[in-house]
């Protein structure tokens, strides 16, 4: 067997095991409780990518306001499909022509910003500019930020796995199966 196989699968074997306690303990949570985590979270990220610009969930929401943001979703098509937020695009799409957004402000985001915050210091070296949105999904929406599903507002969320499950009050997670994510981490 190959051992990153093998060792993906005794991860999720681990966290199988450990999956009712730490739900448990992460309902009991308030939403300000929460919202520490992910900023926490978020700022150990943080340290693979120093030099990617941040943008606050707030920041971003303002700037909404003046329609000039576009916002990249780094996740794949099964997690965007639960929620994205408002307007976004896939990552194909903005390499399709990132000249296209250079008079825009452009985010990038996912589930807690980690791959976004890679993928923007990627972007960096090629002399694009892309702010990576704090905390990510999670943090917009902890922040009162809506997200959408193809039938519009949602209060669903692609949280990925138990780790990164903090949504809201009022929020259903949607995690895939142990066997999505094997299968994803074999690739």
């Amino acid at each position: 067997m190959n051992h990153s196989i093998g060792a993906g699968l005794l991860f999720w074997i681990l966290t199988a095991l450990f999956f009712p306690q730490a739900a448990q303990s992460q309902s009991e949570l308030t939403d300000e409780q929460k919202k520490k985590i992910v900023y926490q979270m978020y700022a150990d990220y943080k340290k693979e990518f120093p030099e990617v610009k941040d943008i606050s969930p707030i920041e971003a929401m303002k700037l909404m306001r003046t329609g000039k943001v576009v916002f990249v979703d780094m996740r794949r098509v099964a997690e965007m499909e639960v929620s994205t937020l408002p307007n976004a695009i896939t990552k194909d799409a903005f390499l399709k022509d990132p000249s296209r957004y250079k008079d825009w402000t452009v985010v990038g985001y996912c589930t807690i910003s980690y791959r976004s915050g890679l993928f923007a210091k990627e972007m960096s070296e090629k002399g694009v500019m892309i702010y990576n949105l704090s905390g990510g999904l999670l943090a917009w929406v902890l922040e009162g930020g809506k997200v959408y599903d193809s039938n519009g507002e949602t209060k669903r969320i692609h949280v990925y796995d138990q780790e990164w499950n903090y949504p809201p009050q009022g929020y259903e997670s949607v995690m895939f199966s142990f066997w999505e994510k094997y299968l994803w981490s074999a690739l």
